[in-house]
């Protein structure tokens, strides 16, 4: 079955956030309205002066933008480079992937956002040195990252008995 989001009967949220500049206003998640089983996706409105998420790359979903109306400035890992009303972005698993999207301009800048959903995926901030385990949104620092077996030299005091070995 088909589903059709008419652009007029789409509303926005805004989702604040305790830097000023990560203001942005998102439609409902269209992908839970449909239930979709493999993609995330919603319409997101950038305010003149404001910034889309931190800039991140995904280590489990590929994503999408295609800019519906206005102007962005996108960072990648490697340029920055000004979107326009039909452009299309692809970004690949990865820290080449990396990017964020700034409306630089004094009008909105709104975009459709479309990501793969396949369980749980790491995003992972390279400003800030964090992971955010999603869909869970923990958030570590990277720099208390550790050795695998860091903490596991005590194996033998778990277990009742060792056999008589």
């Amino acid at each position: 079955m088909a589903h059709i989001f008419k652009k007029d009967s789409i509303t926005f949220e805004i989702n604040k956030s305790t830097i000023p500049e990560f203001v942005w206003h998102s439609s409902p998640r269209l992908s839970e309205l449909v239930q979709s089983k493999h993609l995330h996706f919603d319409i997101k409105r950038l305010d003149p002066g404001k910034y889309s998420y931190p800039y991140h790359f995904h280590r489990n979903a590929e994503e999408i933008f295609v800019i519906l109306k206005g102007k962005g400035m996108l960072r990648t890992n490697d340029s920055f480079e000004e979107l326009v009303a039909g452009d299309i972005v692809f970004f690949e698993i990865g820290p080449t992937g990396a990017h964020q999207l700034y409306n630089h301009t004094l009008e909105i800048c709104e975009y459709l956002d479309i990501r793969t959903e396949a369980g749980i995926d790491v995003c992972e901030y390279p400003d800030s040195g964090k992971v955010n385990i999603l869909p869970y949104k923990e958030i570590y620092e990277t720099n208390s990252r550790v050795e695998y077996f860091k903490g596991e030299d005590k194996v033998k005091d778990k277990w009742p008995d060792d056999g008589g070995l």
